[in-house]
């Protein structure tokens, strides 16, 4: 399960998702030679919570990096005009974004979700969480118990970082529809995940795609990969202006491990309409 950090100075800007190479085209049809069984897919639908929980049980705090990244990525956290400075982070596992953003943001108040209720013990137990400035909360986020923790149209920045992805696409709608219903008007959303034919998406191996561009990770989490098209029609469809939206490469070196490869994410911003 990886996550893309980034390094600005190699990561470029693509207006269309890396060439579908014949290479590219061969992985995909290996994957699709066996697919998830119906019952394994509901299941794993059905059990989300519980695979997320169960991540973090073995993983603790270990698994991701601190997502410093975010300052050089998205401007909008250093910037004077952003309201009253209230985040909404949806996904905040053990708080590698929230914590790190508290030293350098204008942001005044942060709402963070997850899933998972051990990932949410995980933020709460973090010397720097604070309770009069943080509210750490599980939830589902593609149900409207969300809009019983957050009062509506009080949200300057949401974010939506490696989340979405893990979401069943029948379920990404009501996601971006609760957004909506949270942020302020002008308020705006930060999109980044993984874009097609992402390194992630073609080593998977046969017996592991749900459907079209979904995944089953050996734990039982999912992985989605996105196109720029669907995630500007998506927001788009629930109300949004599209400010940006690109897809991001960058090449992962790891000599060690003999390890030369593309990485592809989807990057985009979209804004509440002020009327």
């Amino acid at each position: 399960m990886e996550e893309g950090s980034s390094n600005p100075a190699v990561v470029h800007t693509l207006p269309r998702p890396p060439e579908l190479t014949e290479q590219i085209s061969q992985s995909l049809d290996r994957q699709n030679s066996r697919l998830v069984s119906k019952h394994v897919a509901d299941e794993v639908e059905y059990n989300n919570k519980k695979y997320w929980d169960l991540f973090y049980k073995r993983n603790e705090t270990r698994f991701f990096k601190d997502r410093n990244w975010t300052m050089n990525e998205f401007h909008e956290f250093v910037n004077e005009d952003v309201g009253t400075g209230v985040l909404l982070e949806v996904g905040c596992g053990v708080g590698n974004f929230i914590f790190p953003l508290l030293s350098w943001s204008n942001i005044h108040y942060i709402h963070a979700c997850d899933i998972s209720p051990r990932a949410i013990d995980f933020v709460k137990q973090n010397l720097l969480y604070n309770p009069d400035k943080m509210n750490a909360f599980a939830c589902d986020v593609t149900e409207d118990s969300i809009l019983t923790e957050v009062s509506h149209s009080s949200v300057d920045i949401a974010t939506l970082i490696f989340v979405l992805s893990a979401i069943h696409p029948n379920k990404f709608a009501a996601v971006v529809a609760n957004l909506f219903t949270l942020l302020r008007p002008g308020g705006i959303v930060l999109f980044r995940d993984y874009g097609l034919y992402d390194m992630a998406q073609l080593r998977f191996k046969p017996g592991h795609k749900i459907s079209d561009k979904l995944y089953m990770r050996q734990d039982k989490t999912r992985s989605y990969f996105f196109s720029t098209e669907e995630v500007s029609d998506m927001f788009s469809n629930a109300g949004f202006e599209i400010i940006s939206c690109n897809y991001l490469t960058r090449k992962t070196i790891n000599v060690k491990e003999k390890i030369d490869v593309d990485r592809t994410f989807v990057q985009a911003k979209m804004r509440k309409p002020v009327s």
